[in-house]
């Protein structure tokens, strides 16, 4: 008899565990679902902080249009398809080309809304409406303009389209303590001019400062407001404003701060406002 006729016989059974316990790869999908989710969040956070309320409109409309295109509607002509300046001499290319039963803003014979024909105020806000378009969309021909485009904003109110200027740390609009512009001023008051030549509302310049400290014997905030805002004024009619439009200039010291910290910088702003023609 062999040696082999006596071996004991052995079986070896090897257990094998799935590959969903604590070394398995499924929790990785899960993780990295949960880190692009939460990536997305934060950017959908930084575009509302980062965008104005005119451009998330805008965003909400492509997606969900609340205007009717016309078929004949070419779009825009600018880097972003909006609207230019020209909007209200062009209709087709904003949108709005193909609906005949839209009025037309009435204009004067050099193609500037004119107030006095305007008996609804419809037209009015409508043409304050493509002042502020062209405000806040106006393609800069220099990078100073670009610059200069960060230090407005704009909103509508029953008195009129209010556009505010303001100091940014490290880009004054004008030198300090002085009332001397400073390039990104000038440039500003440029871009005013091209757009506040589309209508003939009157216009009125108010200057605010942050609050100066205790430490002043005197606060010289009312002459460098009321100053700051008499060198606007002239600016702008350098700029081609005419003088007859200007209805009131105002320098309003520190009483009227934005933020609630008054020594801010972005308290030191001005308002340039194009009224309505019922408040000129």
């Amino acid at each position: 008899m062999s040696d082999d006729a006596v071996r004991p016989i052995i079986i070896k059974r090897k257990k094998v565990s799935g590959g969903g316990g604590h070394h398995g790869g499924a929790w990785k999908v899960a993780y990295a679902d949960f880190v692009t989710a939460m990536m997305a969040f934060f950017m959908l956070m930084w575009l509302l902080n980062a965008t104005t309320e005119k451009q998330r409109k805008g965003l909400a409309d492509y997606f969900s249009p609340t205007i009717a295109v016309a078929r004949i509607s070419g779009g825009g002509d600018g880097a972003f398809s909006g609207d230019s300046l020209n909007a209200s001499e062009a209709l087709a290319q904003s949108g709005r080309g193909g609906f005949a039963e839209l009025p037309p803003v009435p204009a004067s014979a050099n193609g500037a809304v004119d107030p006095a024909q305007d008996s609804s105020g419809a037209h009015e806000m409508r043409a304050l409406e493509e002042v502020q378009l062209g405000i806040v969309g106006n393609g800069g021909d220099s990078l100073v303009q670009e610059n200069a485009k960060k230090h407005i904003t704009t909103r509508l109110t029953d008195e009129g389209l209010i556009v505010e200027i303001f100091d940014l740390d490290g880009a004054p609009l004008f030198d300090p303590d002085t009332n001397d512009p400073t390039p990104t001023m000038v440039a500003i008051s440029d871009i005013l001019n091209e757009a506040f030549s589309l209508v003939t509302n009157p216009v009125a310049v108010a200057s605010h400062s942050a609050a100066i400290s205790p430490l002043f014997l005197e606060n010289p905030s009312w002459t460098i407001t009321t100053d700051r805002a008499q060198s606007t004024r002239v600016l702008l009619e350098k700029g081609g404003l005419n003088p007859l439009r200007v209805a009131r200039v105002t320098g309003h010291g520190q009483q009227s701060p934005r933020f609630d910290n008054p020594m801010a910088t972005r308290n030191n702003r001005l308002e340039v406002i194009l009224l309505r023609s019922e408040q000129g």
